[in-house]
């Protein structure tokens, strides 16, 4: 049984961006190149074996408590944060402000992309998206920062464009210009949800 398959178009590697602490706020500058270990962009503020469980998990775990961490890398695309910012009436929404790690274009609708697909590299460093990335009120302060009162709309305007969280499945460098290649899971409908 085939457990991914190749998609017949690829993205590229727009933009990278890294940061080692979330004390000085949010947004993440841009870098030339990201290495990829197992545990998440080498250096970053979101790479580690394990994460405290936050809002996202507290049907599951009490907030704090150590869990795995599937959430290394933030994945964005530039059409979608265009259509965020048109949908909020602003000249852009700049994929710095919202802490994450890649810009890739090329992939329609990222933000979609089922959980398992793996994006690969030509290092062969890949990645194994988790699940999308829910917008948040931390990014929204940022947008109000740069834009004022329009980007307190951030939230619905960024629901179901907002990218993806992944996590490395290979190690390797991943740089600006490189293709990322998509591989899809087996897709079927739960029916008993």
């Amino acid at each position: 049984m085939v457990l991914v398959h190749k998609v017949g178009f690829e993205g590229k590697v727009e933009k990278l961006f890294s940061k080692t602490s979330r004390e000085n706020g949010f947004e993440k500058p841009e870098r030339d190149s990201l290495n990829l270990l197992l545990s998440g962009p080498e250096g970053d503020c979101h790479a580690g074996d394990t994460r405290e469980a936050d809002s996202r998990t507290l049907l599951l775990y009490k907030r704090g408590t150590k869990i795995r961490n599937v959430r290394q890398i933030t994945i964005v695309a530039p059409d979608e944060l265009a259509e965020v910012a048109e949908r909020l009436g602003i000249p852009e929404v700049d994929p710095i402000w919202l802490g994450a790690n890649m810009l890739i274009s090329g992939i329609p609708d990222l933000t979609l992309l089922p959980p398992s697909t793996r994006i690969q590299f030509p290092s062969g460093a890949t990645l194994v998206v988790d699940m999308e990335n829910a917008p948040c009120s931390q990014v929204t302060k940022v947008i109000v920062q740069h834009h004022g009162e329009a980007g307190w709309g951030f939230v619905k305007a960024a629901t179901n464009k907002r990218g993806v969280t992944a996590w490395v499945e290979r190690e390797g460098d991943v740089k600006v210009g490189d293709a990322a290649r998509l591989f899809l899971p087996p897709t079927r409908l739960y029916a008993h949800g």
